[in-house]
């Protein structure tokens, strides 16, 4: 890499990446505008040290992204300036910012997948004799950028489609740590990586602070910026709201500022008062997944449902909804005796159950179709004239009324689901299950992948929901979340339910252990 051109709080970590708050200018925006058919960027201010990393947060629509294209070629600017390594700098494209050593991972993929990992990597600067490409050189240089990003395992000629979406993240992190680097921007970098994956990642960044390069940090995972960030700046549509010292801030007051208001306005400490029983489990099975669940769900409260990842959590809402097939046991429906027959997700809705899918993109949404389809879809047949023809002003009418009422940020109801913020896509699903007016809805991971303003609205509508007399089951690895949510809260550990905690009975320490407890049994019958 070339880089001569160029107190108490929730967040103090003392595991943190090398911090180095006092070094000089490597970047700096100033009076940054942007608008479209409304204003993005509303004259930002912003800037980087050389050997930090400064995150960039806020809700979706705020300008994080627009201002990072900017700074990358991808977008011109309305107005204002820049200045890289005291000089100044317009990039006239991606190619021209790379060049200046100003480099962007995106979020969303952007491989060639029928190409290998190798070729993906460095597709600008293949190395080649007479020009052709030298395959064997290119697959070694391939492979050390791999090894830095935990991938030295995958042959480097092996199609880039034939990977996992996580795999494939860490393909694009490749790409950008493979050439000079000064400046390299990360967009929600870690959300398709495993913990361990992330942490590699983290290593390469503080390898890069370490040689002087600036790194910034586009996240919604708040919890993350307690290890890796140096500075946070904080947008707010369009407009900078402020920066802080991670080590001088805390959660609560980044949160504040990105959306005016404290977290702990989103949640309840008063119990709500349960209605009659809307959902029955008893002693449900499939194979080593789910073992013996049995549980009750009332109408008018929140129940949570905690747990590691593989405790069993999303099989046992899949055998509840039809979608996987239970070798035992049986599911009741408001207080009735005999057990429901639901062989099939349709059976389900039919019975007033809805879904809502932790894979919110392949599991819940038909991406290329407007939002108007995907809200009315679980009652399309309502929507039936003579014959099969769609009442399409009747279709166009519920759609915008539940987008109105979700307050869904589009362009209008045609707009394709894959254009949709991750928040607003996720209250697409959610209004269709509102439409169907299912009795008893399941959230799994409702919040995950989200910004902080989207999860407030999706909060507030769960209590709503209760307050309406559904029964709703919350699934989520944000302890912090059901412990705010629920009114009481279900820990599944090794397959099966191993605590029930009413409201006032938990704290974070019993359900944990409550978590980790079936495995530790089975560890010690195993060593029997």
């Amino acid at each position: 890499m070339n880089t001569s051109t160029h107190g108490d709080s929730a967040f103090n970590n003392p595991q943190s990446a090398i911090r180095n708050p006092q070094s000089s200018s490597l970047l700096a925006a100033s009076g940054i505008k942007k608008s479209y058919s409304s204003v993005v960027l509303d004259g930002v201010d912003f800037e980087l040290r050389r050997g930090e990393v400064h995150a960039l947060v806020g809700e979706n629509g705020a300008g994080k992204s627009t201002l990072c294209r900017i700074i990358c070629g991808l977008t011109l600017a309305d107005a204002g300036q820049m200045v890289l390594s005291g000089l100044p700098y317009a990039p006239r494209g991606k190619a021209d910012a790379e060049h200046h050593g100003v480099r962007m991972v995106m979020q969303e993929l952007n491989l060639i997948g029928n190409l290998s990992v190798a070729e993906n990597i460095f597709l600008a600067e293949l190395p080649n004799r007479i020009g052709v490409i030298d395959y064997r050189r290119l697959n070694e240089n391939a492979r050390g950028v791999m090894a830095r990003v935990g991938l030295s395992d995958i042959d480097p000629s092996r199609p880039v489609n034939s990977l996992g979406v996580g795999q494939q993240q860490l393909v694009e992190i490749a790409a950008g740590l493979a050439q000079r680097c000064d400046v390299l921007i990360l967009d929600e970098p870690t959300a398709a990586l495993t913990g361990a994956e992330t942490d590699l990642l983290f290593t390469q960044i503080a390898r890069l602070k370490t040689e002087g390069a600036g790194i910034i940090y586009i996240s919604h995972r708040m919890e993350e910026l307690k290890r890796i960030a140096d500075r946070i700046t904080v947008l707010r549509d369009g407009k900078m709201i402020g920066t802080r010292e991670t080590a001088a801030t805390n959660i609560d007051e980044i949160v504040h500022m990105m959306v005016g208001r404290q977290i702990d306005e989103a949640f309840t400490s008063e119990r709500r008062a349960r209605g009659e029983v809307a959902l029955r489990v008893e002693n449900l099975c499939r194979a080593d997944v789910v073992r013996n669940v049995s549980f009750e769900a009332y109408r008018g409260e929140i129940l949570g449902f905690a747990g590691l990842m593989g405790s069993g959590r999303t099989e046992t809402m899949r055998l509840i909804f039809g979608a996987d097939k239970a070798d035992d046991g049986n599911v009741y429906l408001h207080g009735s005796t005999a057990p429901a027959r639901i062989r099939s997700p349709r059976d389900a809705v039919r019975r007033g159950i809805a879904l809502l899918t932790e894979d919110r993109k392949a599991q819940g949404l038909l991406l290329p179709l407007p939002i108007r389809i995907n809200v009315t879809l679980a009652r399309m047949k309502e929507l039936l004239r003579v014959g099969a023809w769609i009442n399409s002003p009747e279709e166009q009418a519920v759609a915008q009324r539940w987008t109105k009422a979700l307050s869904v940020r589009c362009h209008s109801s045609e707009q394709r689901a894959n254009e949709l913020s991750g928040g607003n896509q996720q209250k697409v699903v959610i209004a269709r299950w509102l439409h169907r007016d299912c009795d008893i809805l399941i959230f799994d991971e409702p919040t995950r992948g989200i910004d902080v303003g989207a999860k407030f609205e999706i909060y507030q509508l769960l209590h709503d929901l209760a307050a309406r007399g559904k029964a709703v089951i919350v699934v989520s690895s944000d302890l912090k979340e059901l412990l705010g949510l629920c009114d009481r809260i279900a820990v599944m550990s090794a397959g099966t339910i191993a605590e029930t905690f009413e409201r006032g009975q938990w704290t974070q320490d019993k359900i944990m252990a409550a978590a980790l407890s079936g495995y530790t049994q089975t560890k010690a019958l195993s060593a029997e």
